[in-house]
């Protein structure tokens, strides 16, 4: 089989020739590119349910492959190697190995959400991108990334008070990134915020920072959000239990 796009075909798979006949045809030059039939068997068809059972995975059944969320992507606009369309479609196919090779842009998505919002089929491609970068976390194929400690650290806040804290949040993410606190960044910016704030805007916000105040009646509605979480994540490892299981059943 001639091919015109080698950029597409792993090297391994093309074959070339200085020199070709085919069938009493001479095909030298640059019709000699060739490439090896590829038979998949390396496929699991449970793994699209595995990343459904992850937050945001759960409408990738839905894609059709219309590319909008491709075409609409901020990271695709800097790095076509980044292709929300092509991973859905290798989530749908059972195609774990094919994802794997991309463990390293899949993390780059930046939520910007333009993806779910132009998607015809509600499938928000945004929130699979997330799925397959934590399944990846889950079963070893990357290091735990700094974005999900910041989520982390983010919901642990709003968990124990209803609101949010930035110099907590800050902290507490420099502290799971085992980052130094002082950094020229951070001292620029609170400088510029002493110079420009008004006195008693600062002062709210050291009290703030001495006293984290809490959202009225926040205990018991931070216990039913935090049962309710606890429960969604304990459904999402036993499908994914269930999912393996039914696959080492097969």
């Amino acid at each position: 089989m001639a091919i015109h796009e080698k950029s597409l075909i792993d090297a391994d798979r093309i074959m070339e020739h200085d020199s070709l006949v085919v069938d009493g045809v001479d095909v030298s030059g640059h019709w000699n590119t060739m490439i090896k039939p590829r038979y998949i068997a390396d496929y699991d068809d449970d793994f699209e349910k595995i990343i459904q059972s992850y937050g945001g995975g759960e409408n990738v059944h839905r894609c059709w492959q219309c590319g909008s969320c491709t075409n609409s992507c901020t990271m695709y606009a800097v790095n076509t190697d980044f292709n929300p369309r092509y991973w859905i479609y290798l989530t749908r196919l059972g195609l774990k190995d094919e994802i794997i090779k991309d463990k390293d842009i899949i993390w780059q998505c930046v939520s910007c959400n333009k993806c779910t919002n132009i998607c015809p089929k509600d499938v928000r491609p945004e929130g699979v991108m997330k799925a397959l970068a934590h399944w990846l976390e889950d079963e070893g194929h990357t290091e735990v990334k700094p974005s999900h400690l910041f989520d982390e650290e983010f919901w642990e806040q709003v968990e124990r008070t209803g609101r949010i804290e930035d110099a907590h949040v800050i902290m507490g993410f420099f502290k799971k990134t085992k980052q130094p606190l002082i950094q020229e960044w951070l001292t620029a910016f609170t400088t510029r915020m002493i110079k420009h704030l008004p006195f008693a805007h600062l002062f709210r916000m050291g009290m703030n920072f001495v006293f984290t105040p809490r959202t009225r009646s926040w205990g018991r509605t931070g216990k039913v959000l935090r049962e309710f979480v606890e429960q969604q994540e304990a459904e999402a490892r036993e499908r994914r239990q269930q999912a393996r299981q039914a696959k080492e059943a097969a």
